[in-house]
């Protein structure tokens, strides 16, 4: 059973009583099936509303749910003969970033992605998922390896942001997402990038350079969280649900803002309540993407990403929002 999220108490609370009445009867001799099914009739219904009219503040929960699928999980699933590749060839290895060469439909492809971890130690060693420049230094390190052999590039976007200690920013965080960005508008092979979980500021960015972005129905894309957002507008981050409803970082708002070109469906509930099925749902948007992008030629796909970069933030954009 997977824990459950604030939106969905009536749900536990209704499943429980269901739940409770069904031990009842087969322990006794009363027939309460007439009853249960009444109840699951109403289960039924509560789940269609709730699902239906989900709100920012609850996509934010789902994208941060601790047995949220994540890059490892979606590549076990999606590609064969996955192996990983590690380290900068600069200082070292980050484990908040996982990247490697595996095949996809029986083509070499290049995976990319951000990695949080499942329980205290491993989140810990994975730095809850937020890359030191050599994480992104790795991640460069392999996308030019890609565009040597002419692999395509599928980028995983899943952290809350780049991480903002001292030591990173001594051995050169900023500098390392400003090179990403420079170097992935550049790239001369397919890129495709899928938020799978939160997308927070220039740590999710420097992914994030792609001829596609993809993302999954209740993942979110910002330059900062909600809670940042509240407390640098209301001075209190308790004011984060307010912030989510105004800041547009969810995949619907990205659509009609043309900053993402699909949203991915999920499984009801989110995609921890089913990790096959959410994985076929990427499946058949990533077999569109490299489809359509494997017919360009290197110099169309740089004139692809760069224009649909140049289109976000245009005034006609802005105007629908202000």
């Amino acid at each position: 059973m997977v824990n459950e999220l604030e939106f969905e108490k009536p749900l536990v609370q209704l499943r429980e009583k269901i739940s409770e009445l069904k031990t009842f009867t087969e322990n006794s001799d009363v027939d309460l099936s007439l009853e249960i099914e009444k109840l699951e009739s109403r289960l039924v219904k509560l789940e269609e509303d709730i699902y239906r009219n989900i709100k920012p503040w609850d996509r934010v929960q789902i994208a941060r749910h601790p047995e949220r699928p994540t890059t490892l999980d979606y590549i076990n699933e999606l590609f064969e003969q996955f192996v990983e590749l590690h380290g900068d060839r600069l200082y070292g290895d980050d484990h908040a970033i996982v990247g490697g060469i595996a095949f996809y439909k029986g083509k070499p492809v290049t995976i990319i992605g951000h990695q949080r971890g499942k329980g205290t130690k491993e989140n810990i060693r994975r730095n809850f998922g937020m890359p030191h420049p050599e994480g992104y230094r790795k991640a460069l390190r392999l996308m030019k390896q890609a565009e040597k052999f002419n692999r395509p590039i599928i980028c995983f976007i899943d952290t809350k942001g780049a991480y903002p200690g001292k030591a990173a920013e001594e051995r050169g965080q900023s500098e390392a997402i400003a090179r990403n960005l420079f170097e992935m508008a550049g790239l001369t092979v397919p890129v495709i990038c899928v938020v799978i979980g939160e997308g927070g500021s220039g740590g999710a960015l420097a992914l994030g350079i792609g001829n596609h972005l993809h993302m999954l129905e209740n993942s979110t894309y910002s330059v900062i969280s909600p809670e940042g957002a509240a407390s640098i507008l209301w001075k209190d981050a308790s004011l984060a649900r307010k912030a989510a409803e105004s800041m547009r970082i969810t995949a619907p708002d990205l659509k009609e803002l043309k900053i993402i070109d699909e949203i991915i469906s999920e499984v009801r509930g989110g995609a921890h309540h089913g990790i096959k099925e959410q994985a076929q749902k990427i499946d058949a948007v990533l077999y569109k993407s490299l489809t359509e992008l494997t017919q360009l030629t290197p110099e169309e796909l740089v004139a692809h990403r760069h224009e649909k970069f140049q289109k976000i933030g245009s005034h006609s954009v802005l105007s629908e929002i202000l």
